[in-house]
């Protein structure tokens, strides 16, 4: 299920600039507003996700920001609009329209570090209907997709999503997010797939908890791509993320109509 949060910004108590490193820092505000509604399953969601062969999934994705008007400096985002948009999406069932939307309304935050922060309150939120899933389908990228392969020394690789392993990579993440999310592996074994970057992706390193001990960056990739699966898996793509580390701000996608 998916949600349109229609963000105030009110720049008089910090100023109106943002650091590019924020996705880290929207995923603690849903936590952190999900634990003031119910702390328990807030607690339970960020701590152990839904789990499959040993593998543990957050099962929401989220966009960054969409800011009609700024201008970069250096390493900061200076926010000219009023105003921004952003995505958010579940595949818990508890996140019913009515729990997400009561949740979040009129709620205020602040976002940022010690260098650059921003205060928003939740103007609006309403869900979005999501669109027709078919077999072949356009995408393009809200958050950066991020893929990974394990070293032999056991550190992670990032992957462009035109690397070779890449359709491998992503069938077998939404196969595990299926089972994760069902309690069930998909039913047919050879799943008809495919995946094709259009253009050139774009990419863009991310750094997570930074000027902390726990301080780690993460390179994600922008694109548009088309995609063949069952109805079933591009659900699960749409709502819960494409790729992996969905929940700290990677891999939110949307459709692109007509191959706009």
């Amino acid at each position: 299920m998916r949600f349109k949060i229609t963000l105030t910004i009110d720049k008089h108590p910090f100023g109106n600039r943002l650091p590019f490193n924020y996705p880290y820092e929207l995923s603690a505000v849903i936590y952190k507003i999900l634990g003031h509604a119910d702390r328990e399953f807030s607690q339970w969601l960020h701590d152990n996700g839904f789990a499959a062969d040993k593998k543990v999934f957050k099962l929401f994705a989220f966009s960054r920001l969409q800011i009609p008007k700024f201008r970069i400096e250096g390493n900061f985002l200076e926010i000219l609009s009023d105003s921004a948009t952003w995505y958010l999406s579940f595949l818990p069932e508890r996140s019913t329209q009515e729990f997400i939307q009561g949740i979040f309304k009129e709620q205020e935050f602040e976002l940022g570090n010690r260098q650059a922060r921003i205060r928003c309150r939740v103007q609006s939120i309403e869900r979005i209907p999501p669109p027709i899933f078919k077999e072949n389908m356009m995408f393009e990228t809200l958050s950066p997709m991020c893929l990974t392969l394990k070293r032999e020394n056991g550190t992670d690789e990032y992957v462009a999503p035109t690397h070779p392993m890449a359709k491998e990579l992503i069938l077998q993440n939404l196969l595990d997010k299926y089972k994760a999310f069902t309690g069930n592996d998909f039913p047919e074994k050879n799943v008809a797939f495919d995946f094709e970057v259009t253009g050139k992706p774009r990419s863009s390193l991310i750094t997570i908890k930074a000027d902390t001990p726990q301080e780690s960056k993460i390179r994600g990739f922008s694109c548009q791509f088309t995609m063949t699966a069952p109805e079933e898996i591009m659900q699960i793509a749409y709502d819960g993320g494409i790729g992996g580390k969905n929940s700290l701000g990677f891999g939110m996608i949307r459709e692109v109509e007509n191959g706009k």
